[in-house]
């Protein structure tokens, strides 16, 4: 699965300093026809567990904005859409913890990141240069088989 395109462009977005968030959404953002500055800029929020929050992962964040592109309700009567769309999000949430323990940034991590300690420990460690480059490729390759 490494020649995966969203893949390559994930990593890409990942290593030039953009969160797990703008990375897993964006790498999908020409697949939809969607402009890669608003990419980034709709998922620019949700890095590090939501805005800091050390919340829901951002690989998870910017996959569960994915999904929504493609399956999302977008006409009032439409609940059919709005139903796949929350089951694909649970499949994908399940298959990512199966896959890292947690759906949770401050416990994938082991530390807090809403908090200066926690942010200079993880810092410090380099964790979010070891762990979150293989949270993202597993965010994208849930992807791949949720998305088809």
């Amino acid at each position: 699965m490494d020649s995966l395109p969203e893949i390559e462009r994930a990593a890409s977005l990942f290593e030039q300093g953009f969160s797990c968030s703008q990375s897993v959404f964006s790498a999908y953002a020409e697949r939809f026809g969607l402009d890669g500055e608003l990419a980034l800029r709709v998922s620019g929020a949700f890095g590090s567990g939501m805005g800091r929050l050390g919340a829901t992962c951002g690989a998870v964040t910017g996959a569960f904005m994915v999904i929504g592109l493609k399956y999302a309700k977008i006409k009032p009567d439409d609940d059919e859409s709005k139903e796949r769309t929350y089951a694909l999000v649970q499949q994908f949430a399940e298959r990512f913890r199966q896959r890292n323990g947690s759906t949770v940034c401050r416990e994938l991590l082991g530390y807090d990141l809403s908090t200066p300690e926690g942010r200079q420990q993880v810092e410090e460690q380099g964790i979010s240069q070891t762990l979150c480059p293989g949270l993202v490729r597993s965010a994208v390759e849930i992807l791949h088989d949720i998305l088809g």
